[in-house]
């Protein structure tokens, strides 16, 4: 696996537990901005066509 793969990989993840996180300690403004953080970083993972 390429390092850069893995770092959207880990940052995807890294978003999605904060914002489960915060969805848990009632911040749900801030869940849904973790979410799309998370979705923003998770379409650098869907592979290029040439």
């Amino acid at each position: 696996m390429p390092l850069n793969r893995a770092a959207w990989i880990a940052t995807t993840a890294a978003s999605v537990l904060i914002a489960v996180l915060l969805f848990v300690g009632g911040y749900t403004g801030y869940g849904f901005l973790g979410l799309v953080v998370a979705l923003s970083a998770a379409i650098n993972l869907v592979p290029v066509r040439s």
